[in-house]
Formats: structure tokens, sequence, C-alpha cells
């Protein structure tokens, strides 16, 4: 299986670059180099940095050689001060590592089309779901939560069949290679462990990727004035359950990090009004592990535009239909049992705010980001951005609550 998919992404770079050769009209490319600096007021427990940097370098390249035929790739390079990139100079193409790779293979695929069919295969971008901030049906966008509420999507390696005909969409994934979320590092601001955990010392048993493939599918509907959706996906949870166990000699607690069996039944739907769009969506989650738990996540929310201005603004809710009683990390459930909201708003064509947060329902916990972006000229944007959490230690924002921080970046686009 990992020599196929690395001769698959062989392939298909081999496949752009003689695309390029041999009609060079139809090649385009696009990328960007961000330095961003971090500053934490407050130092964290187990980790007293407060002043980081990193730097990020991302080309996009595609290819059409033929009007039925296309070829995506893109590629990442990028180092840091706060030693979470790998500091190895190999291409990785897997995102199983824990540290961020410093060279990656972010997108690798090929795709046909035939009327309203079309195939895409290899490493590639799935996403489903109507809603903004949180959305409980994309089974298939891990994410790298290295820094928890600063986060970005992982490919993942596989084929999506699409058929669309008169508003209907027929969506169907397969990927035969799990791709977990990326966690935050044990010693790290961002990894918050129970106090009882430093009373005994804690081994690392180690990851488990499971093996099998996954599979979704997903039925889409356009009618007058209204849109839904209805979907279901069969494979793994990407983010973990840590598996404790007590160890007699010596004594210790020995931490598994396992990936849970997980099936999702889901709907979406979006209702345009006259004066604001109406969405929702659900997801329903089993599994036939016994240390996960099974459980519903949903959201409401409202939309509208006013002039330059652009509200979000709705709630995320949680019910549990068994408990399983292992720690998770699950940043999408912890978003739940909360008021959402987004705005923005544009300046002028090189200038914008937005706010975007979470407030805990119970007033235990929230988190707030503001953000200020203005280009200079054709390439150059700098964009200062604010995060503020805060909360009760038990609270999935409040056990972040020394992570407030304040980043400034600049971006050179090409």
């Amino acid at each position: 299986m990992k020599s196929l998919a690395r001769q698959s992404a062989l392939c298909v770079l081999l496949g752009m670059l003689c695309g390029v050769e041999a009609r060079a009209q139809v090649f385009s490319q696009r990328g960007f180099v961000d330095g961003r600096a971090l500053v934490y007021p407050q130092t964290a427990p187990n980790d007293d940095r407060q002043v980081g940097a990193d730097v990020l370098l991302r080309w996009e390249v595609s290819v059409r050689p033929a009007s039925w035929l296309g070829l995506a790739g893109a590629f990442d390079a990028r180092a840091d001060t706060l030693r979470q990139v790998d500091e190895s100079w190999r291409i990785d193409w897997q995102d199983r590592t824990r540290l961020r790779p410093a060279l990656s293979i972010r997108r690798a695929s090929a795709t046909v089309h035939r009327g309203g069919l079309m195939l895409e295969a290899g490493k590639q971008f799935v996403r489903w779901g109507k809603t903004d901030i949180l959305n409980p049906t994309d089974r298939f966008a891990p994410r790298d939560f290295m820094d928890v509420v600063v986060n970005d999507f992982l490919g993942v390696i596989g084929a999506r069949l699409t058929y669309e005909r008169e508003g209907r969409t027929v969506d169907l994934v397969w990927v035969p290679r799990f791709t977990p979320s990326r966690l935050p590092l044990p010693d790290r601001r961002w990894s918050v462990w129970p106090q009882a955990i430093d009373l005994v010392p804690v081994v690392d048993g180690g990851v488990t990727f499971p093996g099998g493939s996954q599979f979704g599918a997903r039925w889409n509907q356009v009618v007058s004035g209204f849109e839904y959706s209805l979907s279901f996906y069969d494979g793994y949870n990407h983010l973990p359950l840590f598996d404790a166990s007590f160890q007699q000699a010596p004594p210790s607690i020995e931490i598994r990090t396992v990936f849970p069996r997980m099936r999702m039944y889901g709907g979406d739907a979006a209702w345009p009004l006259k004066w604001l769009t109406v969405k929702g969506e659900i997801g329903y989650f089993t599994s036939t592990d016994a240390r996960a738990d099974q459980y519903g996540e949903y959201v409401i929310q409202v939309e509208r535009q006013k002039g330059e201005w652009f509200f979000i603004g709705g709630y995320a809710g949680e019910f549990v239909t068994r408990r399983g009683g292992v720690v998770s990390f699950a940043p999408d459930r912890g978003l739940t049992k909360s008021f959402l909201g987004r705005a923005s708003y544009a300046i002028d064509p090189n200038r914008s705010v937005s706010f975007e947060g979470a407030i805990r329902q119970n007033g235990h916990g929230l988190w707030l980001e503001a953000e200020y972006s203005q280009a200079v000229g054709q390439h150059f944007r700098a964009t200062v951005a604010g995060n503020l959490i805060r909360g009760e230690a038990g609270d999935f924002f409040g056990q972040f609550r020394r992570n407030s921080h304040i980043s400034l970046a600049f971006r050179y686009s090409f």
C-alpha cells in the first residue's frame, strides 16, 4: 500500500511536468511565503516560551493537458523557532508525523471530467457540510491542531466520484489509508493533561494507526429556494482517544493513542430567506469500540450580508447516548454547547477586519479572535490578529486560558 500510494503521487507529479512541457499554455501556478510572529503574554505550566516565529512557503500548480483531464499539486516548506517543525529535510506525503514536516506534498491529484461525472484520485481535500465554524458531517477533513484554535486542513489519499445532474449531486469517497489529525505536542502549551497525571510518571505507549479503508456517501438536492443533503461515513475518527493503563514495575501510567472505528449518519440544509439564510447540520456518531462515546452534534445558524458587513451567528449543541469513559482530544466537541459567531467588514479593496468566537452557554469558557488585514501593492499583505481565551479549568476553552496570544504575519503572494 505504501509503495502504491507513493507511486501514484509520483505519477501525478511527473504527469504535471510532462503536461507543462507539452502544452505550457495550460499550466498555472500560485503560491505565497508567509512569515508569522507569535507573542504569548503568559507562560504555561509545561511551556515557558512566550515568543516564537514560523515561516511557510506554499506553491500550488495545476495542469490541464486535455479538456477532460486536470492535474493539481501543492508543496509546502516550513521552519519555526518553537520546535514544532521536523528538522529533517525529507519530503513527507503521509501527514502522520507528530511534528510538522519541513517539506511535504500537500496535494497531488488527477481529475477526470465527463459530462456530469467527475473522478478525482490522489492526495486531495474533501469537504462536506454547509454550516460555518463547525461542520459535524465533515469526516474526511483531518486538521493540524498543534495550535488548537489556529488550524489548517490536511489532505487525504483516496478517490472521490461525483455525479451532478438537474440539481442532484451524488458524492462517493473512498480512502484506503487513514490520515489522523495532528495533535499538540506533549511538552508544549497547547497540550493540557489532568493534574492527577503529575503524581505518577507517564510513559508514552505509542500510536496505533488503524488499517483498512474508509468510505463515505453524500446525496445533495437543490429544489426551489431550498437545499439539503444526507450523508453517511464508515471509517475511523481522525481525533484520538487516550487509553491509559497502570504499570506496576516501575509504577507508571502508560498512555496509548488510538483512533476508534466510527460511523456517522448526517444531514444538512440551507434555506435562503428574504433577509437572511438559515442553515443547519447534524451528525450522529456510533462506534463498535466500547471506549468511544456514541453522540450527536448539531449546528443551527443564520447568516446575513448588509453592505460590506457579513454576519454569521448560531448555536452548536451535543447529546450523548453512550459514555465510553476514555479521555479524548476532540476540538469539534469542545465547540458544542456554545454560541458561535463570525463577522467581517470590507473597509475597502485592500483592508478588512473580522471577528470570530464562541461563548459557552453556561458562561464557563470563551474564545474570541479579532483580525485586521491590509494589502500593500499587488503582492504583499500584513495581518495582525489577537486571540482571547478564558474560562474555568474544567472547560474545553478554559484549559487553554493561558494561551491567549497576538500574532503578526506578513505574506508575499506570487
